[in-house]
């Protein structure tokens, strides 16, 4: 056990602040501090010394150096097992520090809320950042403390562990200390790089939940993010790692509608099995529960508006996981907690990470989001008949779906309601004959539907395939060295055909 008997405040965020220098003087520990903590804590009306007192060197540049000096560094550092240590501090008059607190500067919130280069720069902590590695490293003699979300475990060693702290304690608050530096550099460097080519690749962040298990039960897991930004939680039990990813894929979905008429969306293992946009979300849900009952058991819900109590009985009749939505009314709200265990998300404005990392091999893949997407003006229109306007509405719905779907997909749709996918197939026909197959199943005619490809298509056989089926109007992005072959089977056919010039590969 060490015992505190000095201890060194440099903190930005002084909330929380006033009972640590109350515990430190109830216990006679002499307190060093500098610029505003200084002055905060002759404000309570307790002893502090000046860290100018203790370097005789005033603060210079602005502020820009207060601490930075041996006589600081040299009280932290020291070894109070090592001979040479205590002679030379006995030299160079140097006290020794047994306490850090410190919280730095607000980089990351300043950059959050838009402020200017200059201001940006002025947030970027030295000071700070050096005593937390200082103290932290000499964690065997020195506790750092080393951000303000610190201050209860601080205080609870000043009131009840009579201001001495166990070795354990110690690397633990170090251990803090090292991701709160780290964090914070990762956090410069990303601001930093933001236009560079090829730059290294820094991902930090300090927020983590642990996870029942991860994809199967003998996996562990966590989510390492802040969930809160985005959901309002309002009842059921706690997400799992599957549930996490088909919320994300809901989630994803559902922003490419979000301006649309009322839309309903049901997906089950990251793909949608069911969605449709009508003018009433309870017929929107009815819709896209249509396009598949089966895989809809057990699945994830979503809806680009506010939850009315007639969709929420009908909602209430299927077992799903998890129902996502703007809004919940007080009605639809008491009727789907019900189930004590359907978890329930209040879905805020957020912005979604415009950036993909995922692991490959001994390293990691990036890459931008698929942001794209397909409208109107990017058409481009090979055949001899164009489509009319339901068909060129639905074809653009289906093309919002396959971007979303995974590879290979074919997905069919009409008068706005997917009537199926086929999805991951190895194969572009083997996933369109899953999909017709599909619809067929569910007793869906597809005379007059549309069909949507996520990539070109190498041979005309896809398009004869839907042609036979009933599909009427195709959308691809075209690009195989053979598009004139499915480009002329669709004229000598009367098909129309889309190109978007924009592939939307999904792995």
């Amino acid at each position: 056990m060490t015992t505190i008997k000095s201890a060194l405040l440099s903190v930005y965020n002084k909330a929380g602040l006033e009972p640590i220098v109350q515990a430190l003087a109830d216990k006679g520990i002499t307190m060093y501090s500098t610029g505003g903590t200084e002055a905060f804590i002759r404000k309570m009306g307790y002893e502090v010394l000046p860290v100018e007192g203790l370097t005789d060197y005033p603060s210079i540049l602005g502020g820009r150096v207060k601490t930075l000096h041996p006589k600081v560094f040299g009280g932290i550092l020291n070894r109070r097992n090592e001979e040479s240590d205590i002679a030379e501090l006995a030299t160079y008059d140097i006290p020794s520090i047994d306490l850090v607190v410190v919280d730095l500067y607000p980089f990351e919130e300043t950059l959050a809320a838009g402020g200017t280069e200059s201001e940006l720069i002025e947030k970027i902590d030295i000071g700070g950042i050096s005593l937390i590695r200082a103290a932290a490293k000499n964690f065997r003699d020195v506790l750092i403390v080393p951000s303000s979300s610190q201050y209860a475990a601080l205080l609870d060693i000043l009131q009840h562990g009579g201001a001495q702290s166990s070795l354990e304690q110690r690397k633990e608050m170090a251990a803090a200390a090292f991701e709160i530096s780290s964090h914070y550099d990762a956090a410069i460097y990303s601001y930093f790089s933001k236009e560079s080519e090829g730059q290294a690749l820094k991902i930090s962040e300090s927020r983590s939940r642990a996870l029942r298990y991860g994809e199967n039960p003998h996996q562990q897991g966590r989510y390492y993010g802040d969930l809160e930004a985005i959901f309002d939680k309002l009842h059921g039990k706690e997400l799992s790692y599957n549930n996490l990813l088909d919320v994300d894929a809901a989630v994803h979905i559902m922003e490419e509608f979000v301006d649309e008429a009322p839309t309903f969306a049901i997906l089950k293992h990251n793909n949608a099995c069911g969605l449709a946009t009508r003018e009433l979300l309870s017929d929107a849900y009815t819709a896209a529960l249509a396009g598949d009952p089966v895989s809809a058991f057990g699945g994830i819900l979503i809806a680009n508006r506010e939850i009315d109590p007639q969709t929420a009985e009908a909602i209430n009749e299927l077992f799903c996981e998890v129902v996502i939505a703007p809004d919940f009314a007080e009605k639809a709200l008491q009727i789907l907690q019900s189930k004590k265990n359907r978890i329930l998300l209040r879905k805020k404005a957020a912005q979604l990470p415009k950036q993909q990392v995922r692991t490959a091999l001994n390293g990691y893949l990036w890459q931008e989001a698929d942001s794209k997407t397909d409208t109107e003006a990017d058409l481009s229109y090979p055949c001899d008949r164009k489509p009319d306007a339901r068909e060129q509405q639905d074809l653009l719905f289906a093309s919002k779906i396959a971007k979303y779907t995974k590879s290979n997909t074919i997905v069919l749709a009409k008068n706005l309601q997917l009537l199926a996918s086929g999805t991951g197939q190895t194969s572009r026909v083997d996933a369109l004959e899953q999909a017709i197959a599909k619809a067929q199943k569910f007793g869906f005619d597809l005379d007059g539907a549309v069909m949507a490809s996520d990539a070109f298509f190498p041979f005309p056989d896809c398009v004869e395939i839907a042609h036979k089926a009933g599909i009427r109007a195709v959308i691809q992005p075209g690009g195989s060295i053979k598009d004139q072959l499915s480009i002329d089977y669709c004229n000598e056919n009367g098909l129309a055909m889309v190109i978007t010039g924009t592939r939307h590969f999904k792995h």
